[in-house]
C-alpha cells in the first residue's frame, strides 16, 4: 500500500490534502490517462474494484489536537528519529513551507542525502503560496499581463517570506539530479478559501454576524489569485500521480478579483451588504487579523494558471471565489456547524408567548419577531426613504438607503396607502401588506443566519398560509415535488412549534395579578383580555388551528401546559431548550467569555467574601457561647462549692455541741490555770491538768 507523509494534517491545507488522498484510489488517475477519455467508465470500474487507498501518516501541528479519522499514523515531530523513519518509509512526503521552512528544508535535505538506498522512487512536494511572488516586478509594456509558471524565477517574495523562498529553491535543487529515485515538486497556491474558511474567516464570521459593513484595507484595487482549498487537494493528488514534467506549478484559479469585489461579495451574500474603506494601518488594529494574513490579504498579483488547466480534476471553483459564492457559503455553514435557527411560539394572550420567546433568544442569539416591532421597522424605513426624496427633491437620491428616485416616489405612495388604511381601520394596517412586512423581516439576512423567534404571529392558518407560501412554486415544483411542502418556503418556515395551552380562568387571574404599571396603556384590561381570548378561540379551534397547518407540514407542534406553579415556567424553558437542542452558532464571542468570566470572578469573589463573613461571625459567635458557657460553670461550681459547704456545716453541728459541753469548758480552766501558774513547761503542765481534770476520765474512774 502506497505510504504518504503529510505534515501537520490539522492544517487547513493539510487536513484536505490528507482526506482527498486518503479516499483516493492508488494508481486512479494514471490508469484513467492509460485507458484514454473514451474509456474512462471501464477505468473507474476497475478502480472501484481494486479498492486500494493511500495510506496516510502525518503530524500535528497541535499537541491538544486529535488525530483525524481519515489519517493513519501520527508521528511526533519533536522525535527526530522517529520522524527520519516515517520520511523513508514513505513513498510521498508533502510539506506546507508556510508552516515553517526551516522543518522543510530539514525533511528534503534527509531523502536527498538518503535516495542512494531508496528502492523505488520518492516524490517530495512543497506547498507554498504566492505570496512568494508578491513584490515580483511587472513588465511596464504589459502592466495588466499576468504571471505564469515560467516566470518563476523572475519572482521577489514580500521581505517576511524570504526564508520560505530559500525552501522553495533548496526543494527544486534536491530533485534536478537522478529523478527516478527522488522527484520535487513546488505546488505554489492562490490564497486558499472554502470549506469552512481559514484566511477569509474573518470576513465570513464579520458578515454571519451582522457586522454594518465589512472593511476594505486601502483602496481595495488590488488583485488576489485565490483557490478553493479542495482544488489545491485535487491538484496534489495529480501531482503524486502523475509526476508532471513542470516541477513549478502555480495553483491558482481564473479568476482575476480584487480586495473590494471579494470583500463586497462576501457581504452581500452573507451579510448587509456594505463595506467600508479603512488605513493599513487601521487594519493592523483589527484583534482578529494575524500579521501573515494581513501580508497575503494585500498581495497585488494577476496570475494564471498553467499545468493545473491541463490535469484530469474536477474542479470544485474554477471560475474563482466570487462567481462560486453560493456554494462557498454553503460549505462555510455546513463546516462551522451554523444554521438558523427557528422558533414559533403560539398561545393565548397573556399565556407567557414574549417571556419564552425572550429566554430563547437569551439563550440561542436569536431575532426576536414580535408584530409591532416589524410594522414599526418597515414604517420607519419607508419613512426614511421618504424623507430624504422630500430633502432633496424630485429626480435625486443621495445615499444609499435610496436605489432610485422611482423607488423612492413607490415608497411615498405605499407609505401614504398605509396611512389611509389605518386611518379607516381603527389604526390597522391591511393583513397582506403585514404579512409583507413579516416575510421580508424573515427573508432578511440576520434571520437567515442565526435565525428567530416568532412571538405569537402567525396568529390564524390563513396568516401562516399567506407568510410562508412559496411565490417560487411554480420554478421549485421540480425540486420540492407535490404535496403539503410543494407550495411552502420552506427556508422561512420554523423548525420549531411551541404551543402554550392555559385555561381561561388561570389566564385572567394572571392578568388581575399584574400590577397596575404593568397594564395601563396595554390590551390586558379586563375587557381587552376576554375580547382576544374570544377572537383566539375562535380562530383556533380543534378543527381548523394554525396548528394544524404546521402540523401536516410535519412541523410537530409541541404542547406546553401553563399552570399556576411558580417554579413551572422555568422548567418548561428548560423543556423547550432540551427539544430545541444544542445552539446552532458560534457561541459566545471572545468579549462575552471575558465578560461572562468577570461575573463569575465577582460571583465567586462575592462568594468568598460571604463565607469569610460567615466564618468570622460563627467564630464570635462560638467565643461568645463559650463565655457564657464559662460564665453558666464558674455559677454552678460556686453554688456546689456553697452547697458542699452546707453539708458540711450540717454535718459538723454535733461534734461542736460535744466540744463545747465536754471540751471546752475543761481546756477553758487549764489554760486559766496555766496563765496563774505560769509554769516552765507550760504545754506539759497543760496535759497535766487535762489528764487529771478529764471529766471523761474522772466518770471512768468513778464507775469503776
Amino acid at each position: 500500500m502506497a505510504r504518504v507523509f503529510v505534515h501537520n494534517v490539522d492544517s487547513f491545507a493539510g487536513r484536505e490534502i490528507s482526506k482527498a488522498l486518503s479516499e483516493a484510489t492508488v494508481g486512479a488517475l494514471k490508469l484513467l490517462e492509460d485507458e484514454g477519455s473514451e474509456d474512462e467508465d471501464v477505468a473507474e470500474e476497475q478502480l472501484r474494484g481494486s479498492g486500494e487507498h493511500y495510506k496516510v501518516i502525518g503530524t500535528l501541528s497541535s499537541a491538544d489536537a486529535e488525530k483525524p479519522k481519515h489519517v493513519h499514523e501520527l508521528v511526533a515531530p519533536a522525535d527526530d528519529a522517529a520522524l527520519q523513519k516515517v520520511l523513508l518509509s514513505c513513498d510521498v512526503i508533502i510539506y506546507d513551507v508556510m508552516d515553517g521552512p526551516e522543518e522543510c528544508t530539514k525533511a528534503v535535505d534527509i531523502l536527498h542525502d538518503a535516495k542512494e538506498t531508496f528502492a523505488g522512487s520518492k516524490t517530495f512536494i512543497c506547498l507554498s503560496s504566492v505570496l512568494m511572488w508578491a513584490r515580483t516586478k511587472v513588465d511596464p509594456d504589459e502592466p495588466d499581463a499576468p504571471f505564469s509558471e515560467d516566470d518563476y524565477r523572475r519572482r521577489r517574495a514580500h521581505p517576511n517570506f524570504k526564508a520560505h523562498v530559500a525552501a522553495e529553491k533548496q526543494v527544486i535543487k534536491c530533485g534536478k539530479k537522478d529523478k527516478t529515485k527522488l522527484s520535487t515538486y513546488v505546488v505554489a497556491s492562490g490564497l486558499l478559501y472554502g470549506n469552512g474558511e481559514n484566511l477569509f474567516h474573518y470576513l465570513f464570521k464579520a458578515a454571519w454576524h451582522g457586522e454594518p459593513a465589512l472593511s476594505v484595507f486601502g483602496n481595495g484595487e488590488n488583485v488576489i489569485p485565490t483557490m478553493h482549498v479542495v482544488d489545491l487537494a485535487a491538484v496534489v493528488h495529480n501531482v503524486v500521480e502523475l509526476r508532471p514534467s513542470t516541477r513549478y506549478l502555480l495553483a491558482v484559479d481564473d479568476s482575476s478579483n480584487t480586495l473590494e469585489e471579494i470583500v463586497r461579495c462576501v457581504s452581500e451574500s452573507l451579510g448587509t451588504g456594505k463595506v467600508r474603506k479603512i488605513g493599513k494601518e487601521d487594519a493592523l488594529l483589527l484583534k482578529e487579523l494575524e500579521q501573515a494574513n494581513y501580508d497575503m490579504l494585500l498581495v497585488n498579483l494577476r496570475m494564471e494558471p498553467g499545468a493545473v488547466k491541463d490535469m484530469k480534476m474536477e474542479w470544485r471553483a474554477e471560475a474563482g471565489l466570487i462567481d462560486n459564492i453560493a456554494a462557498v457559503v454553503a460549505e462555510y455553514k455546513e463546516q462551522r456547524a451554523l444554521s438558523a435557527l427557528k422558533v414559533f411560539i403560539h398561545g393565548p394572550p397573556a399565556a407567557g408567548k414574549t417571556y419564552f420567546a425572550q429566554k430563547l433568544c437569551k439563550e440561542y442569539k436569536l431575532h426576536h419577531i414580535k408584530i409591532d416591532d416589524v410594522i414599526g421597522e418597515a414604517i420607519e424605513k419607508l419613512e426614511k426613504s421618504a424623507a430624504r426624496l422630500d430633502a432633496t427633491g424630485e429626480g435625486q437620491t443621495p445615499g444609499d438607503e435610496v436605489d432610485d428616485a422611482d423607488q423612492a416616489e413607490a415608497d411615498k405612495e405605499f407609505l401614504e396607502e398605509l396611512r389611509e388604511s389605518a386611518r379607516n381601520n381603527n389604526g390597522r394596517y391591511p393583513e397582506e401588506h403585514v404579512v409583507q412586512f413579516f416575510r421580508e423581516k424573515l427573508n432578511s439576512m440576520p434571520c437567515r443566519n442565526q435565525g428567530y423567534v416568532l412571538d405569537g404571529y402567525p396568529k390564524h392558518i390563513d396568516q401562516a398560509t399567506e407568510l410562508f407560501k412559496n411565490l417560487n412554486a411554480d420554478e421549485d415544483a421540480g425540486e420540492e415535488g407535490v404535496g403539503p411542502a410543494a407550495d411552502v418556503d420552506l427556508h422561512l418556515l420554523p423548525d420549531h412549534v411551541i404551543a402554550l395551552e392555559a385555561s381561561d380562568e388561570f389566564l385572567k387571574e394572571r392578568v388581575m395579578n399584574l400590577p397596575e404599571t404593568a397594564v395601563a396603556g396595554t390590551h390586558n384590561t379586563e375587557e381587552g383580555l376576554l375580547r382576544r381570548l374570544e377572537l383566539f378561540r375562535a380562530t383556533n379551534t380543534e378543527e381548523e388551528s394554525v396548528l394544524n397547518y404546521f402540523d401536516e407540514l410535519e412541523v410537530h407542534p409541541m404542547n406546553l401546559t401553563l399552570t399556576s406553579d411558580s417554579d413551572n415556567e422555568a422548567e418548561l424553558v428548560a423543556k423547550i431548550c432540551k427539544a430545541v437542542g444544542p445552539p446552532h452558532n458560534y457561541g459566545p464571542t471572545a468579549e462575552e467569555v471575558a465578560d461572562m468570566q468577570r461575573r463569575q470572578a465577582e460571583e465567586r469573589a462575592v462568594a468568598d467574601a460571604a463565607d469569610r463573613e460567615e466564618r468570622k461571625l460563627r467564630a464570635r459567635e462560638e467565643k461568645a457561647d463559650r463565655r457564657r458557657r464559662e460564665g453558666e460553670w464558674r455559677v454552678q461550681l460556686e453554688e456546689v462549692k456553697h452547697q458542699e459547704q452546707e453539708v458540711l456545716d450540717a454535718q459538723s453541728v454535733p461534734l461542736r455541741n460535744y466540744l463545747m459541753r465536754h471540751v471546752m469548758p475543761t481546756v477553758t480552766k487549764a489554760l486559766i490555770d496555766v496563765c496563774k501558774a505560769r509554769p516552765e513547761d507550760p504545754i506539759d503542765y497543760l496535759a497535766e491538768f487535762l489528764f487529771q481534770n478529764n471529766p471523761t476520765a474522772s466518770a471512768s474512774f468513778t464507775s469503776t
